[in-house]
């Protein structure tokens, strides 16, 4: 193992990195020569977040072959110490101390969303290589930001959807594309239908923990009175901070069904129609509890429901969501956090780990299965790709990651440029039977659930030009103005090109 960095490794001064206030400027070359630019017998790798998600992917650098966790940083400094102690690791609560230690050539970032892009981008500048935790950005212009970071500075960069390093998918797409197993496929119905619970509301703000470093927790994103009951995990319903279910879980299945129904063929989707709202709870959050969207692209449509909710108040049963003219139509229900490909003879039913092709008179065509454990082989692939510094040989590139994570925002655009409920708003510009059915399925579920449909927002179809990410046409200006957030004097994301 080579122990030093070159001295022409990538400086990057004190004020600019400790004191965050240039950001944006220009960096020195990352095409010099560092540690990280050569093969390495073992990766040492930085932690940034040590939350749940930030602790579970420690342990499984460490179980990795060729990789090591050297430093763990939190703003919760006792959650970085209680991390860093199980590896024998320093324990810091500034993750810039991490990004400019020559003793890390990777980090794994699993902070909260709102840090995800800048804590990647100021890794990429200081020469390491990147996994970071999905959804890859709190808005769609700095995940964009990402991809050109990761390009211009010849990073290692992947995101965290590990089911890209599952073996069924490739078997998946085979039989589906090639073998035309169940023949053309029609349209996709993707559902997160999981529940969760309020988050509370105070009358008065949240006293910010004395053991978290507040300037720091926030970071990029604007300092705002916290009235939810607890800090941690819960800032996913704050727009401030997180980017609700549809950023949380729609992400991983969204990059399946990208993965498998259009084989990534589709970037973006051209047209977005949505609704949702945040329904039975008053409490603080703001992100949607029940969310469901029609996206349209140039080959066949996707469209996707979440749903925290039970099927009553006080009840535990999920909600069945269908997009079929009858309830029976398909043989077997769609998994609740999962997809159906509808095709010409039949329907695909997939999940994480395992999926099934059956005929519409409910035969089993074929069934995939697979026990590996996903997120320790997809942090290997993560770790040959450093070692190797081959990024094509990565299962979840950064830009593929970028355009799944941009289904889900372009998703929760539309929801915040919405009003208040149309039905009118929910009738797209070209029919789309499945999505109708969808919607009054939907509704159905949540007049049962004892909610009124008139509490929802809806928001008109929103026409969307891929090759600028960019909205255009009638409702654009509302919707455009998401896509992007203003950013704290410090902690601005760079314009990278």
């Amino acid at each position: 193992m080579i122990s030093s960095r070159s001295q022409s490794r990538v400086s990057l001064s004190r004020r600019r990195f400790l004191g965050g206030v240039a950001v944006g400027a220009a960096t020195a070359a990352t095409a010099r020569t560092t540690r990280a630019d050569s093969a390495l017998s073992e990766v040492r790798i930085g932690i940034l977040g040590a939350g749940g998600k930030g602790s579970q992917l420690a342990s499984y650098v460490d179980k990795t072959p060729g990789a090591k966790v050297v430093m763990v940083a939190d703003p919760d400094i006792g959650r970085a110490r209680k991390t860093a102690d199980l590896y024998q690791a320093k324990a810091v609560k500034d993750l810039r101390h991490v990004l400019e230690s020559p003793d890390v050539d990777a980090v794994v970032i699993a902070t909260c969303d709102h840090w995800h892009c800048l804590a990647a981008i100021w890794a990429i500048e200081a020469g390491k290589d990147v996994y970071v935790e999905k959804p890859l950005g709190h808005n769609q212009w700095e995940g964009r930001q990402v991809v050109n970071a990761a390009t211009k500075h010849q990073r290692i960069v992947q995101l965290g959807t590990q089911q890209r390093s599952d073996a069924i998918q490739s078997q998946i797409r085979d039989f589906l594309h090639n073998e035309k197993g169940l023949g053309e496929i029609q349209y996709v119905q993707a559902n997160r239908l999981g529940l969760r619970g309020p988050i509370g509301k105070r009358p008065s703000p949240l006293a910010f923990p004395s053991n978290v470093d507040r300037e720091l927790w926030f970071g990029p994103a604007a300092i705002e009175p916290i009235y939810r009951n607890q800090l941690h995990y819960d800032w996913h319903w704050d727009w401030n901070t997180g980017t609700g279910e549809m950023g949380n879980w729609g992400v991983h299945i969204i990059d399946d069904v990208r993965n498998v129904a259009y084989q990534d063929a589709i970037d973006l989707p051209d047209r977005i129609t949505v609704a949702g709202g945040r329904v039975g709870w008053n409490d603080a959050g703001q992100t949607p509890n029940v969310h469901f969207a029609l996206l349209e692209t140039k080959t066949f449509p996707t469209m996707i429901t979440l749903s925290n909710l039970p099927t009553q108040p006080g009840k535990k049963g999920a909600w069945d969501i269908t997009s079929t003219p009858t309830p029976g139509e398909w043989p077997e229900n769609a998994p609740g956090s999962g997809y159906v490909i509808v095709c010409e003879g039949g329907y695909y039913l997939g999940q994480r780990g395992s999926g099934r092709a059956v005929d519409k008179t409910g035969n089993v065509i074929r069934q995939f299965h697979d026990d590996a454990n996903i997120i320790a082989v997809h942090m290997q692939n993560f770790v040959d790709a450093v070692r190797s510094r081959d990024a094509g040989a990565l299962n979840a590139p950064i830009e593929n990651g970028h355009f799944s994570t941009g289904w889900c925002n372009l998703a929760n655009v539309a929801f915040r440029a919405g009003g208040e409920f149309s039905r009118d708003d929910l009738e797209p510009e070209t029919t789309v039977a499945p999505w109708n059915r969808l919607v009054a399925n939907t509704l159905g579920c949540l007049r049962e659930f004892g909610g009124n449909p008139e509490s929802l927002r809806s928001c008109p179809t929103l026409h969307h030009d891929v090759a600028t990410e960019r909205f255009v046409g009638e409702n654009a200006a509302r919707a455009n103005q998401f896509l992007r957030r203003e950013y704290r004097r410090g902690y601005e994301i760079p314009m990278m090109s």
